[in-house]
Parts: structure tokens; C-alpha cells; sequence
């Protein structure tokens, strides 16, 4: 419990000194769809080529952050319930400063494989997506529909709201589901909880 607690707790300071970018806005259309990024299988991709029919999951994770490794289990399922309503999934580590080391693409590969990723997982060089996004965390969660519009973004659920750290609200599948209905997410935004992106 003392280590849930210190986690919250630094998750909020953290948040306070975070570097303000302009985050994109629900409505907006992504930005730099068409810029490729190497993936951990070795090929490049974009957005536009990561994205399914009804639109595409974009979550800024990493390797190491307590929060992202709090969550990480629930990427399979996620890969799994984007990929049965014809949306895509992509996991970007932007983590520049760890690049030589705990977010190199060896230890992406290693990571994603011990963990069951069942999707992308690219690397964003200098940053620059996550600036274009004005992602602040990992994870931090953008849901885009099929005309890549924003219609979600912030937290998977609300395990790090809870004091148990046991989720009641799961806004993401909420809203990958309201997606699928061609319904608006409710809430469509929600704050995003994590370690700071170490931009380089």
C-alpha cells in the first residue's frame, strides 16, 4: 500500500514539472500519420499503415516506468479488442534520453516479447511524435477514429485513481466500444497518469 501511495504521489509531482507542450485537442486530426518509425520487428511504419478501418490506438509507453509495467498487462487484451472492431493499435516509445540503454530497440524487442505485446511497438527518434501529439506520459492513451480524428485520450482505466489500485472505470474499452457503435466516448478525456516521456 505505502508503495501505491509513493507511486501516486510522485506521479503528481512529476506531472507538475512536466515540459507544456500543445496537446492535441479532441476533434483534431493526428498529426504525422505519414512519418515512418522502426518497429520492433524490424520493418518501418506509419500511422496511416498501423491504423484499421475504424480507426487507430496510439499509446506512448516504454520499458521501465512502474506505471506503464502496472498496465502493460492489459495491452494484449486491448490489441485483441481494437483489432475485432477493425481499429489498429501502436505502442510508441519516445523515451529519447534512455535510448542507449533501458528503451533501446534491443530492450524493446526483449521486453515486448516477455510481456506478450501483441502489436506495434516503434520508436518515435528525437521525440518528435510525441511533441507533435503533446504526449506528457507513458502510458499516455490517444484513441482516433476512422478519419483520425481524436475522440478519446488520457488513462487506460482508473487503477491508479483507486486506493486499492483495483479498476472500477475502464475509459479506454469504454470508448474503443462507444467507437465501434459510432458513439461519443463518455468522458472523452480523462488525466493521464505516469512517469514523464524523457525527451532528449
Amino acid at each position: 500500500m505505502k508503495k501505491t501511495l509513493l507511486l501516486g504521489l510522485v506521479a503528481t509531482v512529476l506531472c507538475a514539472f512536466l515540459p507544456e507542450f500543445e496537446e492535441l485537442q479532441i476533434g483534431e486530426t493526428a498529426p504525422m500519420t505519414d512519418r515512418m518509425m522502426k518497429d520492433i520487428s524490424g520493418s518501418e511504419l506509419s500511422l496511416s499503415d498501423a491504423a484499421g478501418e475504424n480507426g487507430l490506438l496510439v499509446i506512448f509507453s516504454c520499458n521501465t516506468c512502474p506505471f506503464v509495467i502496472g498496465w502493460e498487462d492489459r495491452y494484449p487484451e486491448l490489441a485483441a479488442r481494437t483489432a475485432a472492431h477493425a481499429m489498429g493499435m501502436v505502442l510508441v516509445n519516445s523515451n529519447t534520453k534512455k535510448r542507449g540503454n533501458e528503451d533501446s530497440m534491443e530492450a524493446m524487442a526483449a521486453h515486448a516479447a516477455e510481456k506478450g505485446y501483441d502489436c506495434a511497438y516503434v520508436i518515435d527518434q528525437q521525440n518528435e511524435l510525441a511533441d507533435a501529439f503533446g504526449a506528457r506520459t507513458t502510458p499516455h492513451v490517444f484513441l482516433f477514429d476512422s478519419e483520425m480524428k481524436l475522440i478519446y485520450k488520457g488513462s487506460i482505466d482508473d487503477q491508479y485513481e483507486n486506493k486499492d489500485r483495483v479498476a472500477t472505470r475502464f475509459y479506454l474499452n469504454d470508448a474503443i466500444e462507444a467507437a465501434a457503435m459510432n458513439e461519443k466516448p463518455d468522458p472523452a478525456e480523462t488525466r493521464q497518469i505516469g512517469c514523464s516521456i524523457k525527451r532528449g
